[in-house]
């Protein structure tokens, strides 16, 4: 099948072949007419395989030119990065529509959005608390949203967002089409979507956890943080200059201790990103990366998802997932559009439990190979991989001390005067020797 079996419009064809798709994805092909017959639809496909062009295509196709100044289609997704990917997509297939599009996300000036918004949009992309904001002060209005798109939604519940999604279904209309996207169906998202949506059909390209065939997976024994340090300088020098690499961390604080070991040898080949970076900072590290200014990108989960960065050559994963589905989110990011991709994850002692349910998600065991013998691990541990003393669970009740004085303060002085009653007649006798008679 190729993209010209499938009954789109002229324009979305041309803009197709501009852009050299041919052949579309498994999720792109099995759900396009279940949009299309305008039933509510939740596609379930992992990170890699085409689900933002899965819903763009129908949506577009079904789109109708109106003079009114407000959306027909609305797009909500979990991350700023995300808004922005997908409006530059939509901004590419329609270079032969009159399709004005938006993207609305908090971390920048409001004001400015709200300005485009008046202006008068078709589509809106956007994160659920800016465009919560826009509709409370009446700046977006939803009356003639004809198609709901939440993409990666299973992502968007775990941020927390479910309070702002229901109160957004609020300002929509009850005749609407919805089309839900993930990576995963939970029980969460199950249940979210059962209160919420009635009868939809469920479209899976393949089954939630499935490692993408394209991928080559092999994990490395590394003890700890500076072991692996050596042996991931070892695996950058011998990846080649042309290779693009993605290199996953934990946390915002290894993040940043990592790229601190490996600056002076990678200097701005190297980039950073993670939730604590400026707004700017993290779209010029992925833009960079991008364009190959930076070869290498050390990244935390929140570039996992909704960050389409093409060509990545190697996946590393300094530090496993605790989520198992993470780690298919993860390696998703090579291996796109049919190329070849490489994953490679450093395992130590403490993560077996982690690796083992990795294993059950898949369904097949990760190849291990042997430490190149040049490579010299470290037996320093640096603080936060020190044991920690366990507690014994009592409850160690504190001796008294013999000295405890009162639980109060000696009252001052002028508080220590006490409230007598006034006697006139002891007062007279006082002052006159006898006491006062009234005159008759």
């Amino acid at each position: 099948m190729t993209f010209r079996d499938l009954n789109l419009k002229k324009q979305l064809w041309n803009a197709l072949d501009d852009l050299g798709y041919t052949t579309p994805t498994t999720i792109q092909a099995a759900s396009f007419n279940v949009m299309m017959s305008g039933q509510d639809t939740i596609g379930i496909a992992q990170t890699g395989t085409g689900k933002t062009l899965a819903y763009l295509l129908p949506c577009l196709n079904m789109w109708k030119f109106s003079k009114e100044p407000h959306p027909q289609i609305l797009i909500i997704v979990p991350t700023r990065e995300l808004v922005t990917q997908i409006v530059s997509e939509i901004e590419k297939l329609i270079s032969y529509m009159n399709v004005a599009v938006g993207g609305v996300y908090g971390g920048t000036n409001m004001n400015t959005q709200i300005a485009m918004v008046l202006q008068g949009l078709d589509i809106v992309v956007g994160t659920p608390g800016r465009i919560l904001d826009l509709l409370t002060n009446g700046s977006l209005q939803l009356k003639k949203i004809t198609k709901l798109v939440v993409d990666e939604v299973d992502e968007t519940l775990s941020l927390g967002f479910r309070h702002q999604l229901l109160r957004i279904f609020d300002f929509l209309p009850a005749k609407r089409q919805n089309m839900v996207f993930s990576a995963t169906l939970s029980a969460e998202v199950s249940d979210f979507l059962d209160a919420n949506f009635t009868a939809p059909v469920r479209v899976e390209a393949a089954r939630s956890g499935t490692a993408l065939t394209q991928i080559d997976q092999i994990g490395y024994r590394v003890p700890n943080f500076l072991s692996k340090v050596e042996l991931l300088k070892y695996l950058l020098e011998n990846t080649g200059a042309d290779s693009k690499v993605l290199i996953f961390v934990s946390s915002r604080a290894l993040a940043d201790l990592l790229f601190e070991q490996l600056e002076a040898i990678f200097g701005e080949t190297l980039g950073v990103i993670h939730s604590n970076k400026a707004q700017n900072s993290r779209f010029k590290s992925v833009q960079d990366f991008q364009v190959g200014v930076h070869r290498i990108l050390i990244a935390t989960d929140l570039i996992a998802r909704g960050i389409d960065v093409s060509d990545v050559s190697h996946v590393i994963n300094f530090d496993i997932p605790e989520i198992p589905e993470n780690y298919i989110h993860r390696i998703g990011r090579t291996g796109r559009a049919d190329k070849n991709g490489n994953a490679i994850t450093f395992v130590s002692e403490k993560d077996a439990q982690s690796l083992a349910e990795i294993e059950a998600l898949m369904r097949q065991k990760l190849p291990f190979a042997a430490v190149p013998e040049t490579i010299e691990f470290s037996s320093v541990l640096l603080e936060f991989e020190k044991p920690k003393p366990e507690s014994t669970g009592k409850i160690v009740k504190l001796a008294r001390p013999d000295d405890v004085g009162p639980a109060f303060h000696e009252k001052k002085l002028k508080n220590k005067k006490v409230n007598v009653r006034y006697n006139h007649k002891k007062a007279m006798m006082d002052k006159y020797g006898k006491p006062k008679r009234k005159r008759s």
